[in-house]
């Protein structure tokens, strides 16, 4: 007979208590994945698991809408995933977590995909409906590829901000602020796109490095201003006298109309073979170097002597319309890193320029804004009419060369803004737009309809509201409170179409609002919750104002895109969704750009309606970059797509990448990080797989062995399984999932597979199956089992609702209608985990004596080994106790124990002399002294044919 038949022929004479398990080694995830979220759709999944919490207090987690245009990303998907983990969580502690996924619908890059596929100068209403369709197609395969991520929701009711209702109730939101003396029409400089031809949230602008134009101009000192500059520095002036300034846009030089100084920095004179110029006294050296000019400082003063002097524009003599004159005016802003330690002042293209100006007296209808919303100098412009701005330079540089007043001409470069969408160059424009008020009004910032202003200012009560905020990271605080404590206002107007209107009528004359603006508003909501907005696009001043039309424009100006969004804790927390949701939401959860779009947003909205922020928490992750901690992009071709991972690997190693990741900082992704999540998956998946076997001919209504009645070894698994339990929900509760990971990687791998699940084959294999020894084992791994289902279900979703069904057969249709149970409370608890901890200790030593002897040959298993373990005192009692048990621990055949004379521990190994039973593979004496049954131990003789063993301990 060969050996694998006489193997057979004992496997059938000698059974084992092999495990089985309809669940399979391979999860085929792939495969399976989409199989699983059909099944959730068909049995309306989602619905149960709310309806099972129905009455349970509710954890309000809103959706940051992400923008309907374009596939998913991998940052898309780790938003989701941390969602979804977060929800599913709270839903296993009891929580109803409702999840409501939600798409921003409008604005610019919608209306730049439409004109990519249709062209430019569509009539609005047709725009408008390709837009609307557009959107609703984008947001569509979005919500495919986000449900095959395993996140559940309201995949059928979720928000989009395109909706009727919600637009409507976006004017509402609106209006509200409106009443609160929040808004103001006024003439400040905007973040301009010429590309986009609107004002751009600064949540729009990106920076990137750019070549510019640096050039340092001349000013000619007005005559009569002669005397002020010899009083100020003391020094009779025997030439013409100029005050030089150095700038990177010679765009603006046409539109300058002052100039400034610090009033505490030192000038000098500096009088050349020609003239004398006035300069920073630290940069004057290096800016006469530039000049390739000899001078030599005359005299010196402070910034504060030249204040309101008056120098002639630099092009005064080259045409009437620049015989203006620039005073200067003192400003902290200016120092002296780099020119000339002057700036020049084009208030309509500079934000510190037009507060110095309008400080110092000057009116909206003075400051000058020559250039057009496309780019190019109006045609009225003397010298560069109907120029591009970019394009200008050579030309205003060959007329200030000709004046005589362009002292050095260079290139540098440095960071300068650009537009998000269309990655071109922005400037500072100062136009006409609605602006919502940070800080205390003043003449230019009243409230539109002479509201009274609110008794605490926006910036007073946003920053109020960041504070009573907790963070995740907790740095987040200090990043939003400082962009909060420094944002200018709000510019909430747009000059497209695809958005929620401002429904405004102005005055043709005055300017003003009409005095029904508030009742018109109303009005212009009910219409769009009817036909939305493509519905107001198509109203006319007739219909809503009668007779007054004539004296009224209807404004074409649109919302801010952040305003949608931003204002969806009013149209969808407590507008379209209020069933389900509710006000104030627990959390907002978003990436770390974020603290400057929609948690920004949201907090002013809620701020100038609500007197709080819209959320109690706020977390925020990190972006993705590849392996080597580079960002993706297609030109270096390591962009990882999420679909390509969930139909490689499945979501589920997608789902694990990302609980396993710390979200705080950048998320590295890569071939080799995915294969090492795999192998994590593998054996988490592989210990799942031997705990469902080994509980599968177990009914824990009729097998159960009462706690008391176990044996010390589970009573030790089931107190350690609930400390690691309390271990994973602390890190859940503080958001640190790759603490959660950690723990049960640990646990699956160290704490079950290399140490109690190794320790029990024996038992569970040998022992008579219905054997209290046997039922001790399979009621704590029924325990164990029960437990790291829960808290491995919100991240291994898929896996865990898998196993579900074979644990759990009969029981509810999801592991997500269940709750997290703390296990039977075991009386020495902490006794049992420090004796055993110590145990555990010297069974690594004593596995290492094993490991030590494999490799020189001297032993094959560790079943072949025998030998002594010497301990001091406490520990020899501590293993004494186990008595003949303490082989199955250390997984020996024999291991004799004595006490150490020294007070260490050692351990001596060798190979056993017994022979091998065939069964339980123990090299043990008495195999072969039973005639009838030759090849195997007493014990399995006993297990098998007599009344079988008694375990104590292990």
């Amino acid at each position: 007979m060969t050996k694998e038949a006489q193997a057979a022929d004992a496997a059938k004479k000698y059974p084992l208590n092999l495990p089985d398990t309809p669940f399979p080694m391979r999860g085929n995830l792939p495969k399976r994945e989409p199989e699983w979220i059909r099944e959730w759709d068909e049995k309306h999944i989602y619905e149960r698991i709310i309806d099972a919490r129905r009455d349970a207090k509710k954890f309000i987690l809103h959706d940051g809408p992400p923008y309907a245009n374009g596939a998913i990303h991998v940052g898309h998907a780790i938003n989701k995933i941390l969602k979804d983990m977060i929800l599913k969580e709270k839903t296993l502690e009891g929580f109803q977590a409702p999840y409501v996924p939600g798409w921003d619908c409008h604005g610019m890059p919608i209306e730049v995909q439409i004109e990519k596929l249709h062209g430019k100068n569509l009539p609005v209403d047709e725009m408008q409906r390709l837009a609307r369709e557009y959107a609703m197609e984008q947001s569509k395969l979005q919500l495919a590829d986000f449900k095959r991520l395993g996140v559940l929701g309201y995949w059928e009711n979720p928000y989009r901000t395109l909706r009727y209702d919600t637009e409507a109730a976006e004017i509402r939101a609106l209006k509200g602020v409106v009443e609160k003396g929040y808004v103001y029409r006024g003439l400040k400089p905007v973040n301009w796109c010429f590309d986009c031809q609107s004002a751009l949230a600064e949540a729009e602008v990106e920076y990137k490095d750019v070549a510019s134009d640096t050039i340092d101009v001349a000013f000619r000192l007005y005559e009569e201003d002669e005397p002020r500059v010899e009083a100020a520095f003391g020094k009779k002036l025997e030439k013409p006298c100029f005050i030089v300034i150095w700038t990177t846009t010679p765009w603006t030089i046409p539109s300058n109309q002052a100039l400034n100084v610090h009033p505490e920095l030192d000038y000098v004179l500096v009088e050349t073979d020609a003239k004398y110029l006035i300069l920073a006294e630290a940069l004057a050296e290096a800016a006469l170097k530039r000049y390739g000019l000899e001078g030599a400082t005359v005299a010196k003063c402070k910034g504060a002597a030249l204040e309101m002097l008056r120098f002639k524009h630099p092009l005064y003599d080259m045409d009437a319309g620049y015989k203006r004159l620039s005073p200067v005016y003192l400003a902290d802003y200016v120092d002296a890193t780099a020119g000339t330690g002057i700036v020049h002042s084009a208030p309509a293209y500079g934000v510190d320029d037009f507060v110095s100006c309008k400080k110092h007296g000057m009116t909206n209808e003075e400051v000058l804004t020559p250039v057009k919303g496309d780019g190019f100098y109006c045609d009225e412009l003397p010298l560069f009419g109907g120029l591009n701005i970019w394009k200008a330079a050579p030309k205003i540089l060959d007329a200030l060369t000709v004046a005589g007043n362009l002292l050095a001409h260079g290139k540098m470069t440095h960071s300068y803004m650009h537009c998000w969408r269309h990655k071109t160059p922005l400037i500072y424009r100062a136009t006409s737009q609605w602006f919502v008020r940070m800080d205390a009004p003043d003449e230019d910032t009243k409230s539109v309809l002479g509201l009274p202003a609110q008794p605490e200012t926006l910036r007073e009560t946003a920053l109020r509201a960041v504070k009573a905020t907790k963070f995740f990271p907790q740095w987040g605080i200090n990043r939003l409170y400082s962009m909060i404590e420094n944002r200018p206002d709000w510019c909430i107007s747009r000059q497209r179409n695809w958005g929620v209107p401002l429904p405004f009528f102005l005055h043709k004359v005055t300017g003003e609002l009409h005095p029904r603006t508030l009742e018109i508003m109303d009005e212009a909501a009910d219409i769009v919750e009817k036909g939305g907005i493509e519905a107001w696009s198509k109203v006319t001043a007739e219909e809503i104002l009668g007779e007054e039309a004539k004296d009224y424009v209807k404004s074409t100006d649109i919302l801010d895109v952040w305003f949608d969004s931003g204002s969806t804790h009013y149209t969808v927390m407590r507008g379209s969704h209020k069933d389900i949701l509710g006000f104030p939401a627990d959390l907002y959860l978003e990436g770390s750009d974020q603290h400057r779009g929609w948690f920004h947003s949201s907090l002013l909205i809620a701020a100038m309606l609500d007197g709080r922020a819209p959320y109690d928490q706020l977390l925020t992750h990190g972006f993705c970059v590849d392996e080597k901690g580079e960002k993706m992009s297609k030109s270096k071709g390591n962009i990882v797509r999420p679909q390509e991972i969930s139909d490689k690997f499945g979501a589920e190693i997608l789902r694990l990448w990302v609980a396993s990741t710390d979200y705080s900082g950048e998320l590295r992704i890569g071939p080799t990080i995915l294969k090492r999540v795999v192998e994590s998956y593998r054996r988490i998946r592989n210990t799942l797989r031997f705990l469902l076997a080994n509980t599968s001919d177990f009914d824990v209504k009729k097998d159960a062995v009462p706690l008391e009645a176990m044996l010390e070894l589970d009573r030790w698994a089931v107190a350690f399984t609930e400390d690691f339990q309390q271990k994973v929900l602390a890190e859940y509760k503080d958001c640190r999932f790759h603490n959660v990971v950690s723990l049960l990687q640990t646990f699956a791998s160290t704490d079950l597979g290399s140490f109690y699940l190794d320790v029990l084959k024996d038992r569970l294999y040998t022992t008579a199956p219905t054997s209290a020894a046997r039922r001790s084992a399979q009621t704590a791994l029924w325990l164990i089992t029960k437990t790291l289902l829960r808290l491995m279900a919100p991240i291994l979703s898929f896996t865990a609702e898998e196993a579900f069904k074979v644990f759990s057969p009969n029981e509810s249709e999801t592991i997500f209608t269940e709750t997290f149970e703390p296990l039977p409370a075991v009386a020495d608890a902490e006794a049992l985990l420090s004796k055993w901890a110590k145990i555990r200790a010297v069974r690594a030593d004593v596995q290492k004596a094993i490991e030590d002897e494999r490799a020189k040959g001297t032993i094959g298993s560790s079943l072949q080994a025998v030998g002594t373990l010497k301990a001091p005192a406490e520990l020899y009692d501590m293993l004494a106790s186990l008595g003949d048990e303490l082989r199955f621990v250390m997984i020996m055949s024999g291991i004799k124990l004595e006490k150490s004379e020294d007070g260490t521990t050692s351990v001596e190994v060798h190979a056993a002399e017994a022979k091998k039973c065939e069964r339980c593979w123990h090299y043990v004496e008495g195999v072969g002294e039973n005639a009838e049954h030759p090849t195997i131990c007493p014990r399995c003789i006993s297990n098998l044919f007599g009344s079988g063993e008694v375990r104590r301990i292990a």
